[in-house]
């Protein structure tokens, strides 16, 4: 087990994982992307049911699994840290779990987070190029100056997606290097997360003697675990249902487009049970596991559930109710969830992006029914995801509850891909300094 120190690490830590988070896809540190060159690629899922770490390697361009590690998740709630110690000891037990399965150590993770209070923002920002090519240098610098002009006070961003280009004023353009043109434009997605629950989440894993690689949306890696090409081009929805809160996003035109989550997940449901039977949270879950769905059938008054009720010790006193009552407690809660997603989703205006299919992921969307109610109240056609993109997971962790941590994985190798073209031989700043000054005055006057 990783032995606790609670002095090294404090002092600069704070503003040090700011200045490394803050550092986009397109920017991302070339010292965190040289050790993951050379070491294993973790990630690490802190939700509030469970906190999941997958250690991997790439083998002729896939992604395979060497080592799994999870916990119940403790001192957390809605993604959230309520108690560091608690939360501090599940995420060590995870890794330490993972890292003996694998036979690795892990120095960093990739944490994907769903907590926060999420931000959505599109930003579009057109420079002048005057007439000349679009080389990568005009590309690399309208990007950055949409980068620049986002900065939310109190908030930092964790994605800088670029959605599209235009051309003087012409849109759909998906890579403007080679072609010519006055202006050249850009929509960028940006996802921000407030500064404090960063500091707080990103401290409790360095607590944990673990870096920091970088942090993801936890709809975004669901869906690069579990949606293919024609869904990401076409428009589709993800749904991540977790036990604390329900994230969604849309991917349209092969990118994320818009991100939101809200506070309520399949604890919830549980927290319903126990209040409406009586009964504890354990045997709460236990019922919805077993006996719980997300419709009502005819013969749900026929069949007569045991539930021990708090307290009671002796199980001839338990309340025997018919599954109806079951039933009835958690379809209307689920009902709510998935309309709040509906309303939030009109509301945003990519409803429509989003075209007619929607993905399902994350534990609470296990639960029987829950795919057919979706299909009800969104109006959409719906199937489970899972991951499609790793391969060494078993049957147990190959399922929804586990398509964020693996599509941390995705994102992983996707980060690597980007610094590994941006560093290469043709890109590197020459070692003569007046070389680099020149290229200085070049790139901003």
């Amino acid at each position: 087990m990783r032995r606790r120190n609670f002095a090294v690490w404090r002092g600069t830590i704070h503003d040090h994982l700011l200045e490394k988070l803050d550092r986009t896809k397109d920017g991302a540190s070339e010292k965190v992307m040289a050790a993951g060159r050379n070491g294993p690629l973790a990630a690490l899922d802190v939700g509030s049911t469970k906190v999941c770490c997958f250690v991997a390697t790439e083998e002729a361009g896939r992604l395979r699994v060497t080592g799994i590690g999870h916990q119940v998740s403790r001192g957390l709630r809605a993604g959230g840290i309520t108690n560091m110690e608690m939360a501090e000891e599940a995420i060590r037990s995870a890794v330490d779990a993972a890292e003996r399965m694998a036979g690795e150590t892990v120095r960093e993770v990739f944490l994907g987070v769903s907590a926060g209070k999420p931000a959505s923002q599109t930003v579009d920002v057109e420079m002048s190029i005057g007439g000349q090519e679009i080389t990568e240098k005009d590309l690399q610098r309208t990007l950055k100056e949409a980068r620049a002009s986002y900065q939310p006070e109190g908030r930092t961003v964790i994605h800088a997606l670029p959605v599209g280009y235009t051309v003087d004023g012409n849109r759909g353009i998906r890579d403007p290097r080679g072609m010519y043109g006055e202006s050249l434009g850009v929509s960028m997605h940006m996802v921000s997360l407030q500064n404090s629950h960063m500091r707080n989440i990103a401290n409790c894993v360095e607590r944990c003697h673990l870096g920091v690689a970088g942090m993801v949306s936890a709809p975004y890696a669901s869906g690069l675990a579990s949606l293919v090409e024609d869904e990401m081009d076409l428009g589709v929805t993800v749904i991540d249902m977790g036990g604390g809160s329900t994230s969604f996003a849309v991917f349209y035109d092969g990118e994320m487009v818009y991100n939101e989550v809200i506070p309520v997940g399949g604890g919830h449901v549980s927290n319903d049970i126990a209040r409406g039977l009586s009964t504890t949270l354990a045997n709460a879950e236990r019922m919805k596991t077993l006996y719980g769905n997300a419709l009502a059938s005819p013969a749900d008054e026929k069949e007569i559930i045991d539930v021990p009720l708090i307290g009671e010790m002796d199980h001839d006193v338990a309340n025997h109710v018919p599954r109806s009552m079951l039933v009835g407690i958690i379809k209307p809660r689920l009902e709510e969830i998935l309309e709040l997603v509906n309303d939030r989703l009109t509301a945003s205006g990519f409803n429509k992006v989003a075209g007619r299919r929607a993905v399902l992921c994350g534990g609470a969307a296990q639960l029987s029914g829950v795919q057919e109610l979706t299909a009800r109240v969104l109006d959409k056609q719906v199937r489970m995801g899972k991951p499609i993109r790793v391969k060494g997971l078993a049957d147990a962790t190959d399922g929804p509850a586990f398509t964020t941590v693996a599509g941390l994985l995705s994102y992983a190798v996707r980060e690597r891909f980007d610094e590994g073209i941006k560093m290469s031989v043709a890109e590197r700043p020459p070692k003569n300094r007046l070389l680099r000054v020149g290229n200085w005055f070049k790139e901003n006057f």
